[in-house]
């Protein structure tokens, strides 16, 4: 870590890290922004994320992951998912994460279409999921479909810096060995990531055991899906083999310990992922099963819970913790020579955080205030590809303006399908 540094940005891009002294002299003529007190971290990747689901914040909460979605999301989905609700629900969402330190998410949901003009519109990077279910949508009428259009969507959008996409089939009890394979199929041949939600619960690995006489991890690892381009999302039961699989493959991990908790899915065993070589990256998860869009919040949680399931006080240290949620995200999105550290020639994705007030007094260290004490309210500025988009904590692209009519709107919409 560096003190008394300065980032000189040219053109979008991390021109230089120096001095603050050396950047005064070399690059004089360069606009200044003094942060006093900050710490100047990577922008903040959430690695796994439904941002249209925000419109759903709070539906159904205090309930088991099934009922959650048999009972209530998917009928609110059914009768409500739309191109409007997706972009509407991703723009909300982007307001969220930006305000948060959040600069890039990697998104899965229906109308993926949609989802990227909000991102765009809100001037945030994204890696949008090619998603794959066997059951039609208002979205796709079955797996090929849905293959077709998300296929279509990257080539639309493949020129666009400020999108990725990754091949998305949702989880292996929606997702057919047929599908699994054209997927693995397409991810070797576009050298795409391959993000899919994975062990999860007890009940899906039973599942699985059932159906295909294996767990759902073996039966990917069968149809040639497990491989570096693998981002497993939750990954909470696994066994040491399982562990070894995932390190040997170079696979990733996307830890989303607040989502696991509040749908009490279980612990996850990151300190042993981490110490077998798997990449861990963070994820929020969607609003509708976490609430928040905060990586800050993930980050401490995440850091903590390591602690209690390996009972090591040193596991998943500050540094891993902020390593998680910034370079572990981007290697795992495929998108680490861009972004992800303050390097120079990288994207100038950058967020800054103020250390100043009595509930971050005294700092002993930066890091480990930053993770166990600072939150999303202690970020500032925020900056995409060289671009301010927040500016003393205000959002500053009016993409937003008469966002809250938008969402009371869906609100309204929604609120017969809460509760129990």
């Amino acid at each position: 870590m560096l003190t008394e540094h300065a980032v000189a940005v040219r053109e979008g891009k991390i021109e230089a890290l120096l001095p603050s002294a050396a950047a005064a002299a070399r690059f004089a003529d360069y606009e200044r922004i003094a942060l006093a007190e900050h710490v100047l971290i990577p922008g903040l990747v959430n690695a796994h994320t439904h941002a249209a689901m925000t419109l759903m914040r709070g539906l159904a909460d205090d309930l088991p992951l099934m009922r959650w979605l048999e009972e209530h999301i998917w009928p609110a989905e059914k009768r409500h998912v739309s191109p409007q609700f997706v972009h509407d629900g991703t723009l909300l969402a982007c307001a969220e994460m930006l305000r948060g330190g959040i600069t890039c998410f990697n998104d899965m949901y229906f109308f993926p279409d949609a989802a990227l003009r909000a991102a765009l519109a809100a001037g945030m990077r994204s890696a949008h999921g090619i998603i794959v279910f066997e059951f039609p949508s208002a979205y796709a009428a079955d797996a090929a479909d849905y293959l077709r259009k998300g296929l279509e969507l990257r080539d639309r959008y493949g020129d666009e810096s400020l999108a990725s996409f990754c091949l998305a089939p949702h989880a292996p009890y929606t997702v057919s060995d047929a599908s699994f394979r054209q997927v693995a199929m397409l991810a070797a041949e576009l050298d795409l990531p391959v993000h899919v939600h994975l062990h999860e619960t007890e009940h899906e690995v039973e599942r699985s055991r059932q159906e295909f006489g294996v767990r759902p991890l073996e039966r990917l690892r069968a149809l040639n899906l497990v491989s570096p381009n693998l981002i497993a999302v939750h990954a909470v039961h696994l066994n040491e083999e399982e562990i070894a699989l995932l390190a040997r493959h170079g696979c990733s991990v996307v830890h989303c310990p607040s989502s696991n908790l509040k749908l009490a899915s279980g612990l996850a065993p990151i300190a042993k992922l981490a110490q077998a070589g798997v990449n861990i990256a963070l994820g929020t998860d969607g609003a509708a099963s976490n609430n928040r869009l905060d990586l800050f919040q993930e980050m401490r949680t995440a850091a903590l819970l390591a602690k209690a399931v390996a009972t090591d006080a040193q596991a998943m240290p500050a540094q891993a913790a902020l390593h998680a949620a910034t370079l572990g995200g981007a290697r795992a999105l495929g998108l680490d020579e861009r972004i992800g550290s303050i390097v120079a020639g990288k994207s100038a994705d950058l967020t800054a955080v103020a250390l100043r007030g009595p509930e971050l007094a005294p700092c002993y260290d930066v890091l480990s205030t930053l993770v166990y004490s600072a939150g999303r309210e202690h970020v500032t500025h925020v900056w995409v590809a060289g671009e301010l988009r927040v500016r003393d904590g205000e959002l500053q692209n009016p993409a937003f303006a008469r966002l809250d009519t938008r969402w009371a709107l869906w609100q309204n919409s929604l609120g017969a399908l809460a509760g129990h």
